[in-house]
């Protein structure tokens, strides 16, 4: 089975590196001394550019990920669904019994 690009050990851990280093209080520092430019506007074309090279970034999930993750949840949804019925079947049977009560005098 092939590997996902960017998936090596090394690349993870230059992805870290980069992310720690531009959220580090010392970056933020350094940002806020610098004096505000307005920013360059890019051209569609680099825009573009830079939005296909995100987006080669992208890992998705295979298809046993996504079976197991739908499985997942379809059980959760019967398990808060059973207990929601509980639930309500038993203040409904409270309430009832409350109102007979009253009702009795």
């Amino acid at each position: 089975m092939a590997r996902k690009p960017g998936s090596s050990p090394s690349a993870m851990k230059n992805r870290a590196a980069k992310t720690a280093a531009a959220m580090s209080p010392a970056g933020a520092a350094t940002a806020a001394a610098a004096p505000a430019t307005p920013k360059k506007r890019t051209s569609p074309v680099q825009f573009f550019r830079e939005v296909r090279a995100e987006a080669r970034k992208i890992t998705w999930t295979t298809r046993k990920e996504t079976w197991i993750t739908s499985v997942m949840v379809f059980i959760m949804v019967v398990m808060a669904s059973l207990f929601f019925l509980a639930v309500d079947g038993g203040l409904g049977f409270a309430v009832n019994q409350l109102l007979k009560l009253a009702t009795a005098r």
